[in-house]
């Protein structure tokens, strides 16, 4: 069976090369009527690092989900593509040849993960040292000469002239520790307190995670500028919380404290105020012409992907370098404009079908912190998509937070081929047989031969 199932893996994860290359030359035919030059470089560099994540993983995961890396493959691919389509427009910051190198380091990131964490359980152990690294790593921004304040956000620090977002790594530091923390106290968290209309309320001494979230995520929101962080690390902590508990007072009371400090900290901080007023407002001139986290960028983002319809311009037809970051926090109507909706809702389908697999394994998983952790990177993964792409819709504020895997960058992409590779060992574990079964297997294959 394990053979069946690594074959298939292999087949799919050819046709995600393919559809990537495919997606190649339709830029090239499209912008010059030829294939581009790069192309066999690109196919043959994207191919080679999936082939090494597919060894890797054959090896050191043998039992986990086939879907996973083919998915993320067509997912990073068609950013690559992206990225060199936006280079090709004359957008100077856009680099697919970085985006490569960076995509490589994630396959060692990947690697690295499988090979030392033989054990997800071992994670147990450190959840409070995951707490520590998590606060370090979301507080690095915040210390003077090393943290940057670039496009309106501290959000950076900068070490010998490489930059990286602490925060990436901080979001799987934290997700680890609620995973910990939950399982050793959801028995207490459980416990109702005084009943409200058709709710039960938690005991007041048990609001104590719950507040001590809430102040961190006010906390970046406020002194970092980074609404898109606060408001990931708070939603999955309030969603964990109830999947640990099945409280449906806790959702509540998540909801009521972030929209009711939000409100605060916009009516006593100028930059938060003006992110909701942007958002609210995005046709004014006052907000349209802003250097930093003005309404041009959002506008010009929904322009686009109203010209691309139903079926979009095409690869290579459409205009995306007349977006702002377009290469970066606003791929998602570059992508919208030449592959349509259609793409886009393909493409929004991947991102669902990965969730999915990750709440899958929650459900076969045999021991709470497996369920905790893997339903909590999953949820991680579909809320910041969902922040995202609602951002850039204008459904909510705009966050600044990029696109899993097809964003240009390096931390984010970094700490995502890291989140999968948490999976992939989560679902090994979820879906190995018992030894036993191994055993007899092996046997009949013998008596087969």
């Amino acid at each position: 069976m394990t053979a069946k199932r690594r074959g298939a893996q292999l087949a799919m994860l050819t046709f995600a090369v393919l559809i990537v290359m495919a997606a190649y030359a339709s830029v090239g035919l499209a912008k010059d009527g030829q294939l581009p030059a790069g192309m066999l470089g690109y196919g043959l560099g994207l191919g080679g690092l999936m082939l090494v994540a597919y060894l890797v993983l054959a090896k050191f995961a043998p039992w986990a989900d086939p879907l996973l890396l083919p998915l993320v493959t067509v997912l990073n691919g068609i950013g690559l593509v992206m990225i060199y389509r936006i280079e090709l427009g004359g957008e100077e910051r856009a680099s697919a040849l970085n985006q490569l190198i960076w995509t490589g380091l994630g396959i060692v990131f990947f690697t690295l993960t499988l090979v030392v964490l033989r054990d997800h359980r071992l994670l147990q152990r450190f959840t409070y040292t995951a707490a520590a690294a998590g606060l370090v790593l979301l507080m690095l921004p915040l210390v003077p000469l090393l943290g940057q304040n670039i496009n309106g956000a501290r959000i950076w620090v900068s070490l010998g002239g490489f930059s990286l977002q602490p925060g990436e790594f901080a979001k799987l530091a934290l997700v680890v520790f609620f995973a910990g923390y939950l399982v050793a106290k959801r028995d207490v968290l459980a416990l109702a307190g005084r009943r409200l209309l058709f709710i039960d309320l938690p005991r007041a001494r048990d609001l104590g995670p719950v507040l001590i979230t809430w102040v961190v995520s006010l906390g970046v929101l406020v002194f970092e500028r980074d609404l898109g962080t606060s408001l990931l690390l708070f939603g999955t902590f309030v969603v964990m919380l109830y999947i640990a508990t099945q409280r449906t007072s806790w959702v509540l009371i998540g909801i009521l404290l972030f929209v009711g400090g939000a409100f605060v900290a916009g009516q006593i901080f100028d930059h938060v105020g003006d992110r909701f007023d942007v958002w609210l407002n995005p046709e004014k001139d006052e907000y349209y012409n802003r250097e930093f986290g003005g309404s041009a960028q959002l506008l010009g983002g929904l322009f686009a992907m109203g010209s691309g319809g139903i079926l979009g311009t095409g690869l290579g037809s459409g205009s995306p370098s007349l977006i702002p970051l377009s290469f970066s926090d606003f791929i998602i109507p570059a992508v919208g404009e030449e592959l349509g909706l259609t793409g886009l809702m393909a493409i929004l389908m991947i991102y669902g079908l990965i969730v999915q697999r990750g709440f899958r394994i929650a459900i076969v998983a045999r021991d709470p912190f497996t369920k905790l952790l893997s339903s909590g990177l999953a949820f991680l993964l579909a809320w910041q998509v969902f922040i995202i792409v609602g951002g850039v819709t204008n459904l909510i504020p705009l966050t600044g937070l990029v696109t899993p895997f097809m964003s240009a960058g390096g931390s984010a992409l970094l700490s995502n081929w890291m989140l999968i590779a948490l999976l992939v060992r989560m679902s090994d574990a979820a879906r190995k047989p018992p030894p036993q079964a191994i055993q007899n297997e092996g046997l009949t294959q013998v008596f087969q031969r």
